[in-house]
C-alpha cells in the first residue's frame, strides 16, 4: 500500500514566503529555503510553494528561490502560480522543481495539460482545482477562487487525468480556511471515479481531519498551510497519531 503524504503549501510574493509563519526557532521566517528545510527535517513528505502574485516581471526572483531550495532540500516540491507555458514549466523543472501545478490556465487552454505531460511526463504535472459546492453541484473557479465557472468539478477533474495530469490537487472553496475538516465526500468521489492521486486542500484543523480525509476521503496525500505554519500541528505528532490508526506514513 502506497504511504499517504503530507504536504504543507507556502505562500510565495516576490520569492519570499508571506502569511506569517510562526516557527520559533527560525531567523528569518520569510526565507522560502529556511521554512523547506525545517519541514523537510521535521517529517513533510513534500512541499508546494503557490507563487500569489507571479508576473513575469518577478519570475527570475522565484526560479532563484526554486534553485536555492532544489539545492538546499531533499523532499521533492511543486511549484504553482501564474504558469501558462511549456517554456515557463522549462525553466522550473531546469532550476530543480519536480513538479508543477497549473489552474486557472488549463482551464483556459485544456491543451497545456497534453503539452506539458508529453515534453516533461505525466509524473511532474499537477493540476489544482478549486472548486464550490452551490446548490448540490460542485463549480470549478478560477483565479483563486473567485471567479465562478459553469464547468463541473467531477466532468473537469476527469478530462484532465484524461489528458494527461499525473495528480490533481482539489480544494474546496467551502472548506477552505474554516479549519472545520477537508470535503471528504467530494474526495472520495474524485478518488473513485480516477485513477491518479488526489491531493486534499481546504479546511485542516486537527489531526481527526487529516485521518478522516485519509479514511473517509480516500484521500492519498493531504495539503496544508496555517496549522503548520502556526505549529499548530506539529507533523512528527500528526505522523504518530496517523500510524497509531494504522494510516501508512513515512515516519
Amino acid at each position: 500500500m502506497l504511504t499517504k503524504r503530507i504536504i504543507p503549501c507556502l505562500d510565495i510574493k516576490n520569492g519570499r514566503t508571506v502569511k506569517g509563519v510562526n516557527f520559533v526557532d527560525l531567523r528569518d521566517a520569510g526565507d522560502p529555503v529556511e521554512l523547506a528545510k525545517q519541514y523537510a527535517d521535521h517529517g513533510a513528505d513534500e512541499l508546494v510553494f503557490l507563487d500569489i502574485a507571479a508576473t513575469l516581471e518577478n519570475r527570475g526572483t522565484t526560479l532563484d528561490m526554486v534553485l536555492h531550495v532544489a539545492e538546499q532540500v531533499n523532499i521533492p516540491f511543486t511549484v504553482g502560480g501564474g504558469i501558462s507555458s511549456v517554456e515557463h514549466v522549462d525553466a522550473l523543472l531546469q532550476c530543480g522543481a519536480d513538479k508543477v501545478s497549473i489552474n486557472s490556465s488549463a482551464v483556459k487552454r485544456p491543451e497545456l495539460i497534453n503539452e506539458l505531460a508529453d515534453k516533461f511526463g505525466s509524473q511532474c504535472v499537477v493540476v489544482a482545482i478549486d472548486a464550490k459546492k452551490i446548490d448540490n453541484e460542485w463549480f470549478v473557479h478560477l483565479a483563486g477562487g473567485t471567479i465562478p465557472t459553469e464547468i463541473k468539478l467531477f466532468e473537469w477533474a476527469k478530462e484532465v487525468e484524461e489528458r494527461g495530469a499525473g495528480e490533481i490537487l482539489f480544494t474546496s472553496m467551502n472548506h477552505d480556511g474554516t479549519k472545520n475538516g477537508f470535503a471528504n465526500e467530494a474526495l472520495a468521489k474524485l478518488s473513485d471515479e480516477l485513477n491518479i492521486p488526489i491531493i486534499a486542500s481546504g479546511g485542516a484543523g486537527n489531526v481527526q481531519h487529516f485521518i478522516d480525509t485519509f479514511e473517509k476521503g480516500k484521500s492519498d496525500a493531504a495539503l496544508a498551510a496555517s496549522v503548520f505554519h502556526f505549529g499548530e500541528i506539529p507533523i512528527p505528532e500528526l505522523k504518530k497519531e496517523l500510524k497509531a490508526n494504522n494510516i501508512e506514513v513515512r515516519l
